[in-house]
């Protein structure tokens, strides 16, 4: 059961990562804003992206330690 509560867990946690890089994307893709904001949104993406990473990382480490 632990395992499917991680599960459902990391895929929220994904799904709401993927929704805010969506909308970051989508903006930055306007060019309606300034050098300085971009600049600022593509460093929030990478982040971003660097973070569901780890997620996914951290994830598979607890499900292989529980194994």
């Amino acid at each position: 059961m632990d395992i499917f509560a991680s599960t459902l867990d990391i895929i929220g946690k994904v799904m709401i990562a993927y929704t805010a890089l969506a909308v970051h994307r989508r903006v930055s893709q306007e060019r309606k804003i300034d050098k300085t904001v971009f600049h600022i949104m593509r460093r929030e993406q990478l982040i971003g992206i660097s973070g569901i990473i780890l997620m996914v990382s951290a994830y598979f480490l607890h499900i292989y330690s529980n194994a």
